[in-house]
């Protein structure tokens, strides 16, 4: 019989409705695995005594909301009230909100337990959870020397190792997509504006987008609709209605048209991502659909546009971190004045990548150099998004492509000795973040040595239903149930 933390979301929600299980159980269950687990560097900060008072409330409850008892873990980006919320740095050591972002208030009022806080790369500036100052998440997979992505590293592990049952996470160029190919999880980053960004620690503020992470479609689509909402705290927030994402869910793509761009087959594509991609179309054909090929031709200018646009904006954000009022500050040597104590504590507050990012930002936002970079990068990011619209506008309803060009690689093998290659990690990821687009990653195959892969589905803009639907097809097809041996 599933342990209970092993359950699906939308399992869990039928026990507990059907009084066969009480959250409490479900939630100890959790907490029992968490405690198990502190190999996987997943979960940097628990919160037992809450989630079991979320979780006594949710049993004794008259009405049940739509995540009624179901326990969760929160990245580390989201501030959540009385509970540390370091964004995986040095310089915001100490700091507990006496606040809560939109998106987790949102959970917590449909009847959602919080575990605790989710390992992450430091302001969500990497893809391994590498740059983290609490140390790297170890990926569940690949037993125990292979990374679980980034930046929601910690989120895609501890859903996968079963620790939790669905996590938040955040998409600014495959933050989500990308750990939940490595660790065999789905992974949705919805269109930019769907989900507040109120709330959530600012990395690149025009493509930071938050997102469920969960164990398949069903239960991304029960998340998906209790994150999402207007909000007028955030001027970014869209003021349209939140559909019913699990109800799209009808698994029918017969009369869908998936387009697979011709850009996306790279040089050196390794053959096991090339023959699930051709697998994947081969799927979607049985399922129904009709698959044909499409141009994006602007693909290839993508990862340098987004390496000047996120790092601009990072530079702009993080400098509210001084040591002024809130976070870490250096300590001061007789005679040092505010400008020493912001070099300082800035100098030991923040990790290499992210200072690496900072000085990238600063200069190309700086005199003389806008509009060679910052400007012209705004205007490819233009092209892209037209790129996309024009296939659209052609009648394709979902574009498939790989998520990640490899499986999960070493612990190690990119983040200090090639940053550019750890960056290439992004390669399939950043457009839909450059055009604002909703994508998916769906749990399709394995590689030769076992390590999950993941296909991407990109949709329409506030598109989720239609692009879920088509997702489930996919995961229906390709019937993945494989889990990580234990190890840890």
């Amino acid at each position: 019989m599933t342990a209970l933390n092993e359950l699906t979301i939308a399992e869990a929600r039928d026990r507990l409705a059907a009084r066969d299980i009480t959250s409490v159980e479900l939630t100890e269950a959790c907490l029992t695995a968490i405690e198990d687990a502190g190999e996987l560097g997943a979960f940097v900060h628990t919160a037992p005594e809450t989630a079991r008072e979320q979780a006594r409330a949710a049993d004794g409850a008259a009405e049940r909301g739509a995540l009624a008892g179901i326990p969760l873990g929160v990245k580390d980006l989201f501030c959540t009230r009385g509970v540390a919320s370091q964004a995986g740095s040095r310089i915001l050591e100490g700091f507990r909100p006496e606040y809560e972002s939109t998106v987790t208030a949102r959970l917590w009022a449909s009847g959602a337990v919080m575990l605790g806080k989710l390992n992450m790369d430091e302001f969500a500036m990497g893809s391994s959870t590498e740059s983290s100052v609490y140390g790297p998440t170890v990926n569940p997979w690949g037993g125990g020397d292979r990374t679980a992505g980034g930046s929601s590293g910690g989120s895609a592990a501890a859903v996968a190792a079963g620790l939790c049952l669905g996590a938040t996470g955040t998409d600014t160029g495959g933050s989500i997509r990308q750990p939940a190919a490595f660790t065999g999880i789905t992974g949705l980053k919805p269109t930019y504006g769907r989900c507040s960004r109120w709330g959530i620690v600012a990395f690149a503020s025009s493509l930071d987008q938050a997102g469920p992470m969960a164990r398949d479609v069903r239960d991304c689509a029960i998340l998906l609709g209790a994150m999402s909402g207007h909000d007028p705290r955030d001027s970014t927030s869209a003021d349209i209605p939140v559909p019913d994402f699990e109800a799209a869910l009808t698994g029918d793509v017969r009369g869908k048209t998936i387009g697979v761009p011709r850009e996306y087959r790279i040089d050196d594509m390794p053959e096991e991502i090339d023959r699930l991609w051709s697998e994947g179309r081969r799927m979607l054909e049985e399922a129904g659909a009709r698959v044909v090929d499409v141009s994006l031709p602007h693909t290839k200018y993508a990862l340098p546009a987004y390496y000047v646009i996120a790092p601009a904006e990072a530079s702009s954000n993080l400098a509210r971190y001084d040591g002024v009022r809130f976070g870490r500050r250096a300590e001061l040597a007789q005679g040092d004045g505010i400008v020493e104590m912001y070099e300082k504590t800035r100098a030991e507050g923040f990790g290499a990548e992210v200072r690496r990012r900072v000085m990238v930002g600063t200069y190309v936002l700086s005199a003389g150099f806008y509009d060679a970079y910052y400007n012209r990068a705004r205007k490819v990011r233009t092209l892209i998004r037209h790129d996309f619209e024009a296939v659209f506008a052609d009648g394709v309803d979902a574009i498939l492509t790989p998520t990640t060009p490899s499986a999960a690689f070493p612990l190690g093998a990119f983040a200090k000795a090639d940053p550019v290659q750890m960056y290439l990690q992004d390669i399939f990821t950043v457009p839909v973040n450059l055009a604002g687009l909703p994508g998916i990653s769906v749990p399709v195959g394995q590689d030769d040595s076992g390590l999950p892969l993941g296909l991407q589905l990109i949709g329409r803009p506030f598109g989720e239903g239609d692009l879920l639907d088509t997702a489930y097809a996919l995961e229906r097809q390709a019937g993945f149930v494989a889990r990580p041996d234990r190890w840890w």
